[in-house]
């Protein structure tokens, strides 16, 4: 609520507001007074048709004292009004510090509500009188005062109020003290947890050195029989006698000639073929000894050789190829690697084929099977790993695991668990459903555990069948935008939702545009993240509202031309019009004079525009022409 919903109704007969405020607020750009009311600052003695405003919070500097607010109480007279406002939150407020000095100085306080501000999160209005008034509804209207019914509703309801406010604050110490023994049972988890990830390290560190000591071994054996091979006289025969048999018409003539040679350097080459020889099996044997059981067959050998030379032919330099290829590699051919700045989660996960398709819009995924699981985490360094219960329990790779009827599949993913922890990433449980359908899933070590359904994607939705409201619905809590950005917080990974941030042009010029503007941001159901105007004074009620009021260009990236602030509109304005567009995945949403409505359209009225394409500075009557997509929208409820 804003500030201005609290207090202009109780301006009925008020002509002087007070600014009793001693802190460090400034309140005038949040009040927007009516042209009747002045307003004045200082202490003074309160009467009637006057209205004071107070503060008090935990921050005596900003929020001023208690003290500060007793005085004021001090100065009440008869008839006269006043507005506490709190810096306190809702739970946490002193409101028992206060209410014997309102007793004591006939203050009776006419209504509470909550603000949505940084700074001030609740007030409350009082008047000073001497008998009972009428209390106000929840909309601030009056209720009809039938003098001992009205004294009998307030006792009744307080007794009521009290015993539902009991109850509700026995349940937060509840969940505080759940909170604060869960914390005291993770520290020594997560010590563990840390122990056992950097234990997996160091045996993964383990595991690979004695392969990469294996594979040298496999190397020096492999060129040590070569070098036997390659100082055989038999093999240079046999490479005379090949080459004579290819072309018996210009070898064949020199093949006596280069087998006399042979013979007579074989005494000369004797001594030097003999130790290089005996060099290589000595060589031989000592890594045949200590590096592997398996002899390696001649065949082999001529293999490798064959191998080392170019290929003649294509389909020989393929088979090389293909043997060259790691099997690891070939598993992940198919595979989406993310190799530019991560704005977007990347995750590996066990998921069903739906929802992999649903997260893509908005994430890297890369689903994990039995087979390549490790490798994918190797590979990809997921933000998390995510295990979804239903792709545990429906068809698919992972079908049975955590049933107990699949163990080689348990096993599986525990080993993937481990690998991912050894990464430092974070393994999530995704339980989509109930967990007694995979009860082995709740024995593993999860970092977190979101309980949610998949979600539903706007896309998948007929707005004419589903109506406008299942779509914003849709849109604020059920989207899989939605259930990716809970994982997301969960894992530290950026948020989806970022993407739906827009920004408000605007330029105004009184003190009416800037009471008009303030009124039409703060009352949008999807809030603007930022207003961009030429002179951000006067707009300080929005920056305590939380929205960023500065000067430039925009940094959202969506944007809405609101220059024109004599038009009125809805609350449900920019909610309607990102549910469109994440309906249609356009990049321009807007209205034509035939009033299209969710529909594809050349040319349009725009109302919410990319961020990119309007930086372009491309008229817009082209973008349709250059490729970009328009998407119709009507502000009434589809048929």
């Amino acid at each position: 609520m804003r500030l201005t919903d609290l207090l202009h109704p109780h301006l009925d007969g008020v002509t002087t507001v007070v600014d009793a405020t001693d802190g460090g607020l400034n309140l005038e750009p949040y009040l927007h007074l009516p042209g009747h009311v002045t307003l004045h600052q200082g202490e003074r003695d309160i009467g009637e048709s006057e209205l004071v405003l107070v503060s008090y919070g935990p921050d005596p500097a900003l929020h001023g004292t208690e003290t500060d607010c007793l005085a004021v109480l001090h100065r009440m007279r008869p008839g006269g009004r006043g507005l506490i406002l709190f810096g306190h939150h809702g739970p946490e407020l002193p409101y028992h510090r206060l209410l014997d000095a309102l007793v004591a100085h006939h203050c009776q306080v006419l209504r509470a509500a909550p603000l949505d501000y940084e700074h001030l999160h609740a007030g409350a209005v009082f008047v000073r009188t001497d008998e009972l008034l009428p209390p106000h509804d929840w909309s601030g209207r009056p209720v009809p005062a039938e003098g001992f019914a009205t004294a009998l509703r307030i006792a009744d309801e307080y007794v009521l109020a009290d015993l539902v406010s009991r109850s509700l604050r026995a349940r937060v110490l509840d969940l505080e003290r759940d909170a604060e023994e869960a914390e005291r049972a993770r520290g020594p988890a997560h010590e563990e947890g840390l122990a056992e990830r950097l234990a997996a390290a160091v045996g993964e560190k383990d595991r690979l050195a004695a392969a990469l000591h294996r594979a040298r071994d496999r190397v020096g054996l492999l060129e040590a029989r070569v070098a036997m091979l390659e100082g055989s006289t038999s093999l240079r025969v046999g490479r005379a006698l090949v080459s004579a048999a290819r072309s018996p018409r210009r070898e064949a003539t020199r093949l006596p000639r280069e087998l006399y040679g042979l013979w007579r350097a074989r005494a000369t080459s004797r001594q030097v073929s003999t130790g290089a020889a005996a060099g290589a099996r000595e060589l031989y044997v000592r890594l045949r000894g200590r590096g592997t059981s398996r002899s390696v067959s001649p065949g082999t050998a001529l293999k490798g050789r064959a191998a080392s030379r170019p290929a003649s032919r294509g389909t020989a330099s393929e088979t090389v190829a293909r043997e060259a290829v790691s099997d690891a590699r070939l598993h992940l051919a198919y595979r989406a690697f993310a190799s530019m700045p991560r704005d977007r989660p990347v995750i590996a996960g066990v998921l069903t084929e739906a929802t992999a398709a649903d997260l893509a819009a908005d994430a890297v995924v890369n689903r994990a099977l039995p087979h390549d699981g490790r490798l994918v985490v190797q590979r990809t360094d997921p933000d998390a790993l995510v295990v979804q219960l239903s792709a545990c329990t429906g068809e698919g790779p992972w079908a049975l695991t955590g049933t107990g009827l699949a163990p080689d599949l348990d096993r599986r993913l525990a080993e993937l668990i481990i690998e991912t922890r050894a990464a430092g990433r974070s393994c999530v449980l995704w339980r989509d459903g109930p967990a007694s359908a995979a009860p082995g899933l709740t024995r593993l070590a999860w970092d977190a555990v979101l309980d949610a359904d998949a979600g539903v994607r706007l896309a998948s939705l007929d707005p004419a069948a589903d109506g406008r409201q299942r779509l914003r619905e849709a849109f604020r809590a059920d989207s899989t935008r939605v259930r990716l950005s809970q994982l997301a917080r969960r894992i530290g990974a950026p948020d989806p939702l970022d993407e739906r941030r827009v920004c408000v042009l605007a330029a105004p010029r009184d003190r009416a545009d800037i009471a008009r503007l303030t009124a039409q941001v703060l009352g949008q159901k999807h809030r603007p993240a930022e207003v961009v105007v030429p002179d951000p004074t006067g707009l300080d009620e929005l920056t305590a509202a939380g929205v960023t009021v500065r000067t430039g260009a925009p940094l959202a990236p969506w944007v809405a031309d609101w220059t024109d602030l004599t038009e009125d509109r809805p609350e449900t304005l920019l909610l309607d019009l990102m549910c469109a567009q994440e309906y249609s995945g356009a990049d321009a949403v807007g209205s034509t004079p035939a009033a299209d409505d969710y529909t594809f359209v050349p040319e349009l009225r725009p109302l919410l525009v990319r961020r990119s394409l309007l930086a372009s500075g491309a008229p817009p009557e082209t973008w349709a022409r250059q490729g970009h997509r328009l998407f119709a929208w009507c502000g009434k409820e589809p048929t």
